[in-house]
């Protein structure tokens, strides 16, 4: 039978094979040779020695002793030389011998003597510094070489490079996309419909060119996807590459580079090469960034391997042979660093932001998330978007899988609201720690910090409404409050900005009024409501006195393009921005310190309910705040993912151990249940009584005697005589 997928021998394979060879060759053409010294023992050697039938001696010292090899007068007929029973005989005739003496005195004199009464020659040599081994070594050494060298330049190594050849380095790694292995479609990606229009457009380009060419159009030839990550770059890719009719090769911006010099470029090459052959075809490489940054950025010369990389790459994408029939799709998070000559029409043509979804779009993304996830009636998506603002795609699907995780840890059968609740706060700000030791005061503290994050919400937001306030510990937070849009919010005002900086700086404030002191708990607040006054004055240019100026761009910081430029603006207008800053953020703390004070009896009640509490929604917070009394229906059961108490790992498991236990008692009772049940039937059948089914007794019961019915007394004190 021909198997056609078996795979090559390994060059090593032969190597060894050859060497085998070798040897079994040395055995049989030396071993059994006539002329093949043979061993014999110390008394034979010196009989013959006094015999005279030895003609001449050698003695050398080898490994601790006197190795003696010789010649005799007339050849000898031996039985056995050592070697392999060539040729149908074991008898042959030799002329030389060896044999081995103690290196002692006696021994030698005795030699000596002999081989001067026998007329024999004797001859002493130095000891020897290789032995058969080490002769065996440097003669096929150079052989081994020669064929491992051999192997190499053929190419048959299977370790790295492309293909998985040594000497293929320069190939691409890009891989073609599996039809049937990608199930992802364009219903699968939700929340960028103008994105996925985009792309629909260059898949139907490739499908039919007609109805495009006949108008004049031009087939683009890349299609940059930027935008924040997580919101569905590569989930686009992979839509187009299950969509498209066409060959589909990916590959990674890493997987250009490595440690030889020339193998970006090289791999390049290489790559849009088999796109060509199999046009039209779509290319679709992931983190583009990390090839495409600006030339002349990095610290050495301009012969950088990154550098040359990004020359064949732009000149494969529109160059002097031009690239017709491939589109090169990119994704990237990081647009400011690339490269000018790579956004240039004629090699991205298309630049498509996919940015953060707003509430629609959450709401399309969730429900396609939940498509294999079975839903209370009281889960309601679209409040769950509304409920999410901010939130990728990627973390969406994460909320509805934390979601799930936590409805099996509670042997739910689905998943409801106080499940998804729970889901938000652990991907917000981590998993509760319900276990950790707080002490009274600093509880208080932190109780009465975030009821002053609450109670300035209240009054100052109009654009934002406050949804849920906790002071359970999670993550770094020994509490938080979560305040949420009434609506998407694309542009912000001054006056919105500052009453964001105002509810920030509203927990220190409650701590100075309240209790006097000055906490570490408003750092994280300190360092977001520092960062929106900057912005408020270098970026968006919203102080009075230093005008509508950008003193600092909003771009992140890329070394090799800002290092060494000085700023924009002289240290007289650094002092007045930092002035302007310290401006706003005490005029904020001002703001705020005049809410809480006036609304102190309001501030102490919210702060009291948590402590009772811990958790408070957007309804009890309103009820408290206009009413002063928490709604009736509010009950503990609000937040049960929050109000349990914690379990350790011990605890946890021996939990789990009882209820396996629970669940076998309850087979076995059903299982003698059922086998009592066919008993019955099969007597029934036979003509008998049926029995009486007892129940299986367990094995404590078993070894526990029975009381008889002459001694009624012993039966247990708890136990009651039945009333008729």
């Amino acid at each position: 039978m021909n198997n056609k997928n078996t795979k090559p021998k390994n060059g090593l394979y032969y190597v060894l094979l050859l060497l085998i060879a070798a040897l079994a060759l040395y055995f049989v053409f030396f071993s059994n040779s006539s002329e093949q010294a043979t061993s014999i023992e110390y008394s034979t050697f010196t009989e013959q020695l006094e015999d005279g039938k030895i003609s001449k001696l050698a003695v050398q010292p080898a490994n601790g002793v006197l190795k003696v090899t010789g010649e005799y007068a007339e050849a000898q007929k031996v039985e056995n030389t050592g070697g392999l029973p060539l040729w149908g005989s074991a008898d042959v005739s030799t002329k030389n011998f060896t044999t081995v003496v103690l290196p002692n005195d006696a021994s030698i004199a005795e030699i000596q003597e002999l081989a001067k009464n026998s007329d024999a020659t004797v001859t002493i040599k130095e000891e020897s510094s290789s032995g058969m081994w080490l002769s065996l070594l440097l003669t096929f050494l150079p052989m081994i070489a020669i064929f491992f060298f051999i192997y190499m330049m053929m190419g048959q190594g299977q370790q790295g490079g492309g293909g998985g050849r040594v000497m293929n380095f320069g190939k691409s790694k890009a891989k073609e996309a599996d039809k049937k292995a990608n199930r992802v479609r364009f219903s699968d990606v939700a929340g960028a419909e103008e994105e996925k229009q985009e792309l629909v457009e260059v898949v139907e380009f490739l499908k039919d060119p007609r109805r495009f060419v006949e108008l004049g159009a031009r087939i683009p030839a890349g299609v940059l996807l930027e935008g924040p990550p997580g919101t569905g770059k590569t989930l686009l890719a992979k839509a187009v590459a299950g969509e498209a009719g066409v060959p589909f090769y990916s590959i990674s911006g890493s997987d250009f580079v490595e440690m030889f010099v020339g193998v970006g470029a090289s791999r390049v090459r290489d790559l849009f090469e088999t796109a060509k052959k199999n046009a039209p075809a779509i290319i679709f490489i992931d983190e583009i960034d990390a090839v495409g940054r600006q030339r002349g950025a990095g610290m050495g010369g301009g012969h950088d391997e990154r550098e040359q990389t990004l020359n064949q790459l732009l000149v494969e994408m529109d160059g002097f042979d031009g690239n017709e029939g491939v589109i090169v799709i990119a994704a990237t998070n990081r647009s400011d660093v690339l490269d000018p000559a790579l956004l240039r029409p004629g090699r991205f043509d298309r630049q498509i932001l996919v940015g953060r979804p707003d509430v629609k779009g959450r709401e399309a993304i969730l429900r396609v998330h939940a498509r294999n996830k079975p839903l209370a009636d009281d889960v309601d998506l679209k409040v769950v978007a509304q409920q999410t603002p901010g939130f990728a795609g990627a973390d969406l699907e994460n909320v509805l899988n934390e979601a799930a995780l936590v409805a099996a840890r509670r042997n739910k059968k689905k998943i409801d609201a106080s499940d998804i609740d729970e889901a938000e706060d652990r991907v917000i700000a981590g998993p509760a720690k319900k276990d950790r030791v707080i002490s009274k005061k600093e509880r208080e503290m932190v109780a009465y910090h975030e009821a002053g994050h609450t109670i300035v919400g209240l009054i100052l937001s109009n654009a934002r409404v406050v949804h849920k306030v906790t002071i359970i510990p999670r993550g770094r937070a020994g509490g938080y409050m979560i305040a949420l849009p009434k609506e998407d919010q694309n542009l912000l005002t001054k006056e919105d900005m500052f009453e964001q900086i105002v509810g920030l700086l509203g927990g220190r404030v409650a701590e100075e009024v309240v209790f006097g002191v000055k906490s570490t708990g408003a750092s994280n607040d300190f360092e977001q409501a520092t960062g929106l006054a900057r912005s408020m004055v270098t970026e968006y240019g919203m102080s009075d006195k230093l005008g509508p100026v950008q003193y600092e761009g909003n771009h992140q910081v890329f070394v090799g393009r800002d290092y060494g430029q000085t700023k924009a603006y002289s240290e007289q207008v650094a002092y007045e921005i930092d002035n302007e800053v310290r401006s706003i953020l005490n005029e904020a703390h001002q703001k705020a310190y005049d809410i809480i004070s006036t609304h102190r009896e309001k501030h102490q009640l919210i702060a009291e309910k948590l402590l009772e509490f811990e958790t408070l929604d957007a309804k009890s917070i309103k009820s408290l705040f206009e009413e002063g009394v928490m709604p009736k229906e509010v009950t503990d059961a609000e937040f049960p993912s929050e109000k349990n108490d914690a379990q350790t790992f011990e605890e946890a498991k021996r939990a789990l151990e009882a209820k396996d236990a629970e669940k076998q008692a309850q087979e076995r009772a059903d299982f003698a249940e059922v086998k009592a049940d066919l008993k019955a039937q099969a007597d029934e059948l036979a003509g008998k009584e049926p029995e009486v089914p007892q129940a299986p007794s367990t094995p404590a019961e078993e070894e526990t005697p029975t009381a008889t019915p002459e001694f009624p007394a012993e039966k247990p004190a708890d136990q009651e005589e039945p009333k008729e």
